[in-house]
Parts: structure tokens; C-alpha cells; sequence
């Protein structure tokens, strides 16, 4: 097996001038069903931080539809709602460094929803020849999980332990004034005996 044909038992065929967008479309559409069939709600980004796509868990968790959503700055969602500085400087930070961050948490308001605590996790997908970068352009998975009852059940928790704390601080301190009561007694006792 001298040459490529030998091993395909064919000559090989050029590759047609839309193979690449063809390829890009289908790796998105292979993309975009995995990210569908996840449980939380994810955005997809582009380089612009433009929402190129949500899954269907993102539009019922923040009350929103694709028209509103994609092509749309992440920051400008739901009027404004996403500006948030830190998250604006991780998700500025992942193109330039090739990074991600993951566990990021953030409390916000939302105006239709009400309060929520979410823990955030941002990992850009890319191709390292940057020949192929205007072919497959870089994109950012950005996956938000909503822990705001876990969160309220943490707080209540909290908030049963200190109680119980101070019951049982406050009996312990009265256990040790009857104590202290009568060990005095048993002394005085003692003393009227000898």
C-alpha cells in the first residue's frame, strides 16, 4: 500500500468547496442535539458572546423564547439581567485564554422569575489550527444549573441548627445553675453532719 489509492482502492476525490461549511453545520447540529437532551439550561456563544442557541430547559427555566434570545448579546438577555461584571470578565476571559471556569455561583433577581441562585460552568469549544478558525469558529458552552431550593433547604438548615444550638445552650447553662445549686446544698449537708 505505496499510495493513497492503493489503500482507498480508489482515487481519492477532491473536496468540494462547501465541504467545510457542510461539515460545520452538521458538527452544530450534532452540538446542538447534545446540548437539547441536557437537563439544565445552556447557552451556546459565539466569539461575540452572542447566543447562537438554547436548549429548550434555558426558555422554560427563564420564561424566554428564541426570538428574544438568540442572536442577542448574553449581557442584554432579559433586559440587562446577565450584566454582571464578573461573569462578564469570565466570559471574556475563555477566547483569549482557551480557558473555562466551572462552579461559578450567581444570585441575581430576575424580573419575571424572582430570585435565583445559580452555579454557572463556561468551557470553549475549539479547533487549535487556526486555519480552520473562519471554518469552525470557536464557540462557548455555557451551562447554568438552578440551585436556589437547594439553597433556601442549606439556609433553612442552617437556620434549624442554630436554633437547636441556642436551646441547647441555654439548657446546658441552666443544667449547670441547678448543679452548681446543688452542689451547694450536698456541701451544706456535709457541714451539718460533722
Amino acid at each position: 500500500m505505496d499510495t493513497i489509492k492503493e489503500y482507498l482502492g480508489q482515487t481519492p476525490k477532491p473536496i468540494a468547496a462547501d465541504f467545510f461549511k457542510r461539515f460545520w453545520e452538521e458538527s452544530f447540529t450534532y452540538i446542538k442535539t447534545v446540548v437539547d437532551v441536557v437537563h439544565e439550561p445552556v447557552l451556546i456563544l459565539d466569539k461575540e458572546l452572542r447566543v447562537i442557541a438554547a436548549n429548550e430547559s434555558f426558555y422554560q427555566t427563564f420564561k424566554a423564547n428564541a426570538k428574544e434570545t438568540e442572536g442577542n448579546i448574553v449581557y442584554e438577555l432579559g433586559d440587562g439581567q446577565w450584566n454582571i461584571p464578573t461573569l462578564r470578565k469570565l466570559l471574556e476571559d475563555i477566547l483569549p485564554r482557551n480557558a473555562f471556569f466551572k462552579g461559578f455561583q450567581v444570585a441575581h433577581e430576575f424580573p419575571v422569575i424572582g430570585r435565583k441562585v445559580m452555579i454557572l460552568n463556561g468551557r470553549q469549544l475549539y479547533i487549535r489550527e487556526s486555519a480552520t478558525t473562519q471554518v469552525f469558529p470557536p464557540i462557548i458552552l455555557l451551562a447554568i444549573e438552578d440551585v436556589t431550593e437547594m439553597m433556601v433547604v442549606a439556609e433553612t438548615l442552617s437556620s434549624h441548627v442554630n436554633q437547636i444550638e441556642a436551646k441547647l445552650m441555654a439548657r446546658s447553662q441552666k443544667l449547670e445553675a441547678h448543679i452548681g445549686v446543688l452542689e451547694q446544698e450536698i456541701n451544706e449537708l456535709k457541714k451539718d453532719r460533722s
